[in-house]
C-alpha cells in the first residue's frame, strides 16, 4: 500500500518539482495539496498569488486542495503554528502522517518543520533536498514547466523582474548572489502548465506594485481554459 502524504504548496516552482518527483515515486501518494492563505487579501501568503489561480491551478493538475486561512498578513508565529497544528491532527486522524515539502537547502528551517511534526506524532520528507539549485532550475525549464515571477526582493532583484517568465534568459540574467530557485526568499513564483498539468492555467501578468521592499507582479486569470490531456 503507498505512503498517503500532503504536500505543503505554494504554487511556485520548488513546489512544482517536489510533486513531479513524488508522482515519480511508486512510494507515494499525494492525496493533498496543503497551502497558507492570507484571508484578509485573498492571496497565496508571501507570494501575493490569487486565490482564484491557486484553485485553478490544483484543478489542472487534479489534485485536491486544502486551503488553510490565515486571518492577517501578519499572523504571529503562535497563531501559524497552532492553526497548522490543528491541521495536521485532522490529517492524522485520517491516517494521513507524512508531509512533503520543497525546501532544498535551508537546514534551519527542515528542522522546524520535522520539530513541530514529530509533536504530533508525524513526519517530514523532503523529495528535492540538497539537489543542486541551477540544475533544479534548468531541469524546470527543460520539463516544459511554466512560471512567472510572482514576488521579488526589490533589494536583491530590480522591479523589472517581477512577471517575468521563469527562462533560460531569466536564469542567465539573475545577478550574482541570487540564488537560482531563489531559496534564500529572493524571489517566488507561479506555475501555470507543465508536464503534470492535465491543462494550463491562463491568466496575464497585471500590473506590478512595491510592498515595503518587495515588488508584487498581480497574476490576472482569464475567463476561459482550454482542456489538454496526458
Amino acid at each position: 500500500m503507498k505512503e498517503k502524504v500532503v504536500l505543503a504548496w505554494s504554487g511556485g516552482k520548488d513546489s512544482a518539482m517536489a510533486l513531479r518527483a513524488l508522482l515519480n515515486n511508486s512510494r507515494y501518494d499525494v492525496v493533498s495539496l496543503l497551502t497558507t492563505v492570507c484571508e484578509q487579501y485573498g492571496r497565496i501568503s508571501h507570494h501575493g498569488v490569487r486565490v482564484e489561480l491557486l484553485r485553478q491551478q490544483a484543478s489542472a493538475l487534479g489534485i485536491k486542495l486544502h486551503e488553510v486561512n490565515l486571518p492577517q498578513a501578519n499572523c504571529s508565529m503562535e497563531n501559524y503554528e497552532a492553526a497548522m497544528e490543528k491541521v495536521m491532527l485532522e490529517y492524522k486522524d485520517k491516517g494521513i502522517l507524512t508531509v512533503a515539502f520543497g525546501d532544498i537547502f535551508l537546514q534551519d528551517l527542515r528542522e522546524y518543520r520535522e520539530r513541530n511534526l514529530a509533536k504530533v506524532g508525524m513526519k517530514a520528507i523532503f523529495p528535492i533536498w540538497h539537489r543542486d539549485t541551477a540544475e533544479i532550475v534548468r531541469k524546470f525549464v527543460e520539463l516544459g514547466f511554466r512560471a512567472y515571477l510572482t514576488c521579488v526582493d526589490g533589494e536583491k532583484l530590480g522591479s523589472a523582474f517581477a512577471g517575468r517568465p521563469i527562462d533560460e534568459d531569466l536564469i542567465r540574467d539573475l545577478p550574482d548572489g541570487v540564488d537560482p530557485c531563489g531559496e534564500n526568499g529572493e524571489f517566488h513564483s507561479f506555475v501555470y502548465d507543465g508536464p503534470t498539468f492535465r491543462r494550463p492555467v491562463d491568466l496575464n501578468v497585471g500590473r506590478v506594485v512595491l510592498r515595503d521592499i518587495r515588488y508584487f507582479a498581480d497574476l490576472v486569470p482569464m475567463e476561459k481554459q482550454v482542456t489538454r490531456h496526458i
